[in-house]
């Protein structure tokens, strides 16, 4: 069953890095003089509100003779692109000055569109030969003091400056002209007359090298340096954490060793003390083992599924402005490695000696799904509600229902049957008792919120720095692609999870509390909500976002994503533990 999966994941891989959404219509991007190269236009929205767009011609734009859109695959329609022919005809070599696109009496209605959008900071952005423009559709001049004396200017007036490299387009520039403006501030008709310039330049950059100056921003010098202090701060947590948690847990565990060791020689009915007491108790199977059980399985598959994702950006399929690879890879990697979720669940389960293991199965399918599907549901309905570019199709959303039914759910079971049928026992050096022993009292900071604040803050701290720069990527116009660094603190972050999660173990167990198993996972896990805390610090301290829409989004499928880090840094946290926890009981004499 595994060389399966390992076979599943390889073709998808293979699918994803094939996989190219952004083929122009000219397959080989080779063009001669006066040629038509593809324009599209995709959307517009708020500057601020990345994830609040709109359809190009939602603004009462020029209209194209011929309005044709273009086919996307389901990564762009999830990435909420929808790429329409623009009005502009840019031919290959072809200079162009103040060409007309077309003169429009823009009606009332349309004017307070317009002003609308402009007092927003409305962008559009379009793709030419694949290369992505964007530009502000017009302007506020707040030379008044009070808001009501503004005045709002529609950009009339484009220009586009476009390198070539012998047969082939190698760059792309949109300005607007400052002096060229529609005065939209009063309501009534107005007369525009819409105009572009066109002028083309001669490069020496190799059609290879055209997308290296949208990557190349997230690497400038200043940008690495604090890459690189992210990673040293990290680093320094680590050895700090990691020097700390083995001189204690290798000193104090080399006391208790000898000291149960000399308890057994010099005195048998001597009372037991610390970890070694509850060893009748430690393996004892948690409660609710079905939902530990499914929590590990959905963990597991999201932690193959993080690792995959790297993989990829590590190879460089996910280059700026590669539409929709990542989502287009995020759902057929998911799909494919829900037989991991079914193996590592089911098998699990059989080892604590469950028996409803088809009921097992089915709360693994649903542990994340569940959540995020209805999470889908509701911030879809928004979209759709504000006619946004977010809202997916119909036909996008049977595709991934067929997707769930036919790809995910039979290799679910499969995996699941595979999982139950491995007869594997679970590992316990020392034999349970009939009845558990009662747990101490213990004081305030012991317990479950405490130990998981103790246990989140310290892989955040690794993190936050990172943080930063990822938001402002997914959640604003920067881009990202030190996909290295951003690996290597994906490593210290499960270090130190794995550490700080085996401390407060063995702290927990050497305080005689025997139910370790659920605290494991929950410690593991809280970073995940640290990283929901930074949410609410970044939306209201580090960005301007507003809206509900793009409020709700935000929280939304942050939620989804930082309970999905909940479930895999809880199954790594677990994972240490169960392993410290069967060493050390290996290395006494357990009766």
């Amino acid at each position: 069953m595994e060389r399966t999966i390992l076979a599943v994941l390889v073709i998808a891989t293979l699918v994803v890095c094939g996989f190219d959404p952004v083929r122009s219509d000219a397959s080989d991007h080779r063009y001669k003089e006066g040629e038509q190269v593809p324009l599209y236009a995709n959307k517009v929205g708020p500057f601020h509100n990345p994830s609040e767009t709109y359809r190009y011609f939602d603004l009462p734009f020029c209209l194209p003779d011929h309005l044709k859109e273009k086919k996307e695959a389901l990564g762009e329609v999830l990435n909420g692109d929808r790429l329409v022919s623009a009005p502009y005809q840019l031919g290959f070599l072809r200079d162009k000055d103040s060409e007309v696109v077309c003169k429009k009496k823009l009606t009332k209605e349309e004017v307070a569109r317009f002003r609308s959008a402009v007092k927003k900071d409305y962008y559009f952005q379009m793709y030419y030969d694949d290369l992505p423009i964007w530009g502000f559709i017009g302007k506020v001049d707040k030379e008044g003091k009070e808001p009501s004396e503004y005045k709002y200017y529609l950009f009339k007036h484009i220009h586009f400056d476009i390198s070539y490299n012998k047969d082939r387009v190698i760059e792309i520039n949109v300005r607007t002209d400052p002096n060229t403006l529609a005065d939209l501030t009063e309501d009534q008709e107005v007369e525009v007359e819409f105009l572009y310039t066109v002028k083309w330049k001669e490069t020496n950059i190799p059609f290879e090298k055209r997308m290296d100056k949208y990557s190349q921003s997230s690497s400038l010098p200043h940008h690495l340096e604090i890459h690189w202090f992210s990673i040293i701060n990290s680093c320094v947590t680590v050895l700090l954490l990691t020097g700390f948690l083995a001189t204690i847990l290798m000193r104090v565990l080399k006391n208790d060793f000898v000291k149960y060791a000399h308890d057994e020689e010099a005195a048998e009915d001597q009372e037991e003390t610390g970890w070694k007491y509850i060893h009748g108790d430690v393996f004892r199977y948690p409660k609710y083992k079905s939902l530990f059980a499914a929590s590990l399985g959905s963990g597991s598959q999201l932690f193959t599924l993080t690792v995959f994702i790297f993989l990829l950006a590590l190879v460089g399929v996910f280059y700026p402005y590669n539409r929709g690879a990542l989502f287009t890879a995020l759902v057929v990697i998911y799909a494919l490695t829900s037989g991991i979720a079914g193996y590592t669940a089911a098998s699990f389960y059989c080892q604590l000696e469950g028996t409803n293991w088809v009921r097992n199965l089915l709360l693994t399918g649903c542990l994340f799904c569940g959540p995020l599907f209805l999470m889908f549901c509701f911030l879809n309905t928004v979209a759709i509600a504000y006619t946004a570019t977010a809202a997916l199709p119909f036909g996008t959303i049977v595709v991934i229902v067929l997707i769930w039914t036919l790809v995910t759910s039979p290799l679910l079971v499969l995996g699941g049957i595979a999982g139950k049928n491995s007869k594997a026992e679970f590992q316990a050096p020392c034999r349970t008792t009939k009845y558990p022993r009662e747990i101490p009292p213990l004081p305030w900071y012991r317990g479950a919120i405490p130990q998981m604040a103790m246990a989140g803050f310290l892989p955040f701290s690794a993190i936050y720095i990172e943080l930063y720069y990822i938001f402002a990527s997914v959640w604003g116009h920067r881009i990202y692609t030190i996909y290295s660094i951003l690996f290597i603190v994906f490593i210290i972050l499960l270090i130190v999870t794995a550490f700080i999660t085996v401390a407060l173990t063995y702290f927990q167990l050497a305080a005689e509390d025997h139910e370790w198993w659920w605290r494991s996972f929950l410690c593991g896990g809280s970073t995940g909500l640290f990283i929901y805390a930074y949410c609410l610090y970044y939306y209201f301290a580090r960005s301007d976002m507003s809206g509900f829409m793009q409020t709700s989004f935000f929280f939304g499928y942050m939620a989804c994503i930082c309970y999905g880090f909940f479930l895999m840094l809880g199954t790594v946290g677990f994972r240490a533990a169960l392993l410290f926890v069967r060493h050390i009981y290996r290395s006494i004499k357990c009766e």
